[in-house]
């Protein structure tokens, strides 16, 4: 697997000669599916701390994990591969292919909720108290789980020079940064927006020690630190909490919030068919307004009651 250099030059931070992997017995394994594995087992091993805290029974969370992972990366992936179809229509037997990457955690969400719904359905118990519960583990799987695209040098933000700025090798960035400028225009033809970003970020490399290296916003660390923030947060409210399903309506919109704001400083967006907007941006905030609304609700019947 290639190595290369990530740096955090204002910060003083520099990471070298750090690869994407590591070989196992000549099977390469990419610290990506490492990463994403580690988040899904501390994730579980948090919602079983959270319902023993709560007074539930731990193991039904192991036993709805099971089903809830296995379908949400399902769902991530199609979520992606229905967003991006060009890049598989030809070839369908790369949906497969999620080594090569390609998961959008709103599809896993979705899954994982509408997994959530059924399983509280067959083993009659509350989904709003579920869901709460689960939350915890979700958000420790996306918190560890961004710094995959970190070790994969993907998911960044647009140029930036500024005291977070990170510094990636021009040649070992993976996705479109790779392609020729005539190959980025007539993908982004109707996206002027995205192509103009991506054109800025390769106008303004630098070069250190003989090196090319892009700038840019490293977005999925400000993801990360974002639902850390958010995972605190609940942590202490949750004893405080009014109704089942109040701390994953907060996280819906809390997350929706960050993820908005985040959203639009990525140069790697999924699309809207046909439409030069951003479905994560669009989705997150129709989640920012509808919880909101559904939290106001809630509250102001508790109050009256």
């Amino acid at each position: 697997m290639q190595k290369s250099d990530i740096l955090f030059q204002k910060l003083g931070i520099e990471f070298h000669n750090l690869g994407t992997g590591i070989e196992i017995f000549g099977i390469d394994i990419a610290f990506y599916g490492i990463v994403i594995a580690l988040g899904m087992v501390l994730g579980v091993l948090l919602a079983q701390w959270q319902a023993k805290r709560t007074g539930q029974n731990p193991e039904t969370y192991l036993d709805f994990a099971l089903y809830a992972i296995i379908i949400s990366v399902i769902g991530a992936r199609l979520y992606y591969v229905a967003f991006s179809w060009s890049d598989y229509k030809d070839n369908l037997w790369s949906i497969l292919d999620i080594r090569s990457g390609g998961l959008a955690i709103y599809g896993g969400v979705i899954a994982g909720a509408l997994t959530g719904i059924l399983y509280c359905k067959i083993k009659k118990i509350n989904f709003g108290l579920l869901a709460d519960t689960s939350i915890f583990g979700l958000l420790v799987g996306q918190i560890i789980g961004r710094w995959g695209n970190f070790f994969n040098r993907e998911a960044f933000g647009k140029y930036y020079d500024g005291l977070l700025s990170m510094q990636l090798n021009l040649k070992h960035v993976g996705g479109d940064y790779t392609r020729s400028l005539q190959s980025l225009a007539d993908r982004y033809a109707d996206k002027p927006e995205a192509l103009d970003r991506i054109i800025e970020i390769r106008e303004n490399t630098k070069w250190i020690a003989g090196v090319e290296y892009i700038s840019v916003h490293p977005t999925f660390l400000y993801e990360s630190v974002w639902n850390l923030c958010l995972l605190i947060f609940l942590i202490f409210y949750s004893k405080h909490k009014k109704f089942d399903g109040e701390l994953v309506t907060i996280y819906l919109m809390g997350y929706g919030l960050g993820r908005f704001w985040i959203e639009g400083l990525r140069t790697d967006q999924l699309f809207l068919w046909g439409s030069p907007l951003a479905v994560s941006q669009i989705l997150s905030g129709a989640l920012v307004i509808v919880a909101g609304l559904f939290l106001l609700i809630r509250r102001l019947r508790l109050r009256r009651a």
